[in-house]
């Protein structure tokens, strides 16, 4: 009975695992919640983007200015500028695998 507890414990870890690799799929997130303002490519050329004044997510030196921590931070508790809203949060509608896989695909525009 004892050596069920680890095999168990194992099997719903695995399971959660693969759920949240599931979850990961960056690109209709990307589509649906953020291209209207950084773009479809990440450069921020919107009408909104440039209006908020949204970085160019190819500039490595715009990518090398914050965390990961801190882009999971914005995506989850969205942003402000001097204390108006300039991009909502996605923490009640993403999941934190989802987010963690938005930073990764944002990651991926770098030059």
């Amino acid at each position: 009975m004892k050596a069920l507890i680890p095999i168990t414990a194992f099997a719903i870890l695995t399971i959660a695992s693969a759920r949240d690799g599931v979850a990961a799929d960056a690109a209709p997130n990307w589509s649906h919640h953020c291209a209207s303002c950084h773009g479809k490519d990440g450069k921020g050329d919107t009408v909104m983007g440039e209006k908020l004044g949204v970085k160019d997510y190819h500039d490595a030196k715009v990518q090398m200015a914050f965390s990961d921590a801190e882009m999971e931070r914005a995506i989850k508790e969205g942003v402000k500028t001097n204390s108006k809203e300039t991009m909502k949060p996605f923490g009640s509608k993403l999941s934190n695998a989802d987010i963690k896989a938005l930073v990764a695909y944002i990651r991926s525009f770098k030059k």
